[in-house]
């Protein structure tokens, strides 16, 4: 599973010229999912999701999560996190799990976030979305669960 988090200002999803879904300040987070991804990747995810340290407290930087704070997350399900372009001028999506595969997965994500009890908003799976934000720092973390569970 790949995400990429992004401390955000005002966030929002657009469908055919409606907002679907907004945040005011908090993380707007994209997450991919792939064809082997596991519980272990949700729960691995969802953690450094809560967990990191990406918001400031007076002075210093980095100092508490999105657990410490009122903030919210706009977490968007986006399979381009796997396509591969090494090959050719096409981006190769082989590695991004089929819908019905990576809903469930997304969907429990999203559970899990709620279940620890943050303010979460989403996007629509498998529609065509307009996503706006505004990148606060600007401050981008990219995690991929795969790559971090074999290297400890």
């Amino acid at each position: 599973m790949r995400a990429v988090i992004q401390k955000s200002g005002k966030a929002s999803v657009e469908i055919n010229g409606k907002i679907v879904s907004k945040i005011e300040k908090g993380l707007v987070v994209l997450v991919g999912i792939t064809n082997t991804d596991t519980d272990k990747d949700i729960d691995f995810i969802a953690d450094k999701i809560a967990n990191l340290r990406l918001f400031e407290e007076k002075e210093k930087y980095f100092e508490k999560s999105i657990s410490d704070t009122t903030k919210q997350i706009l977490l968007i399900s986006q399979f381009t996190l796997y396509g591969d372009c090494h090959k050719g001028r096409r981006p190769d999506f082989a590695n991004a799990a089929k819908a019905e595969i990576a809903e469930p997965i997304y969907n429990k994500l999203v559970d899990k976030l709620k279940k620890s009890g943050l303010d979460i908003k989403t996007g629509v799976f498998r529609e065509m979305m307009k996503v706006s934000l505004t990148n606060e720092g600007p401050i981008t973390i990219i995690l991929d669960s795969n790559i971090t569970n074999k290297n400890g």
